[in-house]
């Protein structure tokens, strides 16, 4: 099976990136249809090199959070997609986005949920002095890095790490998880709607 995959980012997109590229490979079981974001976000440039279409949601352009989310889920659903993967998605989205997507609505997060949830991640595991943090893929739900978990791994702290240091080390392991959880949800070893129960 080939997924189709809208991805949401805010910035740069440097795990869009991987997955851009991981699905040049034909043997690679998804392909994604369209980038979205809240803002003219900068990963909108890996977009053009890769010939895939966006499109843009601002929340200033909407009276209040939730018909902006309504704005964005009918975007999102113009596409038909089988996945949605949060790709640096600042936004918590409205609980109808959410309740409308879900399973099929996936994130990354730079810690070793459910330890350190929420914006500030990496700052909150090197504030409370842990030797080691880590990276998740979770399905989202309607709480803050709250979601069923899919994949995580374990990444030392060490000796020196500022908040800048620590994240570099932590993106290219989200990208790795991010990749094969999607391999795993396309060849059947994952399934998102039982990891709630």
């Amino acid at each position: 099976m080939v997924l189709s995959l809208v991805v949401l980012i805010s910035g740069g997109g440097s795990n869009l990136r991987a997955l851009l590229e991981a699905s040049e490979d034909v043997e690679f079981p998804a392909r994604v249809v369209a980038i979205g974001a809240d803002r003219d976000a900068d990963g909108f440039a890996h977009a053009e090199e890769f010939g895939i279409p966006t499109f843009s949601v601002a929340l200033s352009n909407f009276p209040d959070r939730e018909t902006w989310g309504d704005a964005l889920l009918a975007e999102i659903e113009l596409w038909g997609p089988d996945l949605v993967v949060l790709s640096g998605f600042m936004k918590l989205l409205p609980p109808r986005v959410v309740d409308a997507l879900s399973p099929r609505l996936i994130n990354t997060h730079p810690a070793y949920l459910p330890e350190f949830p929420g914006a500030h991640a990496v700052r909150d595991a090197l504030v409370a002095e842990v030797t080691e943090t880590g990276a998740s893929v979770i399905v989202v739900d309607n709480g803050v890095d709250s979601g069923p978990i899919v994949s995580q791994q374990r990444i030392p702290v060490l000796p020196g790490d500022t908040e800048a240091t620590l994240h570099e080390r932590i993106k290219p392991v989200e990208r790795e998880l991010l990749i094969q959880a999607i391999l795993d949800v396309a060849n059947g070893v994952v399934d998102l709607a039982e990891l709630g129960r």
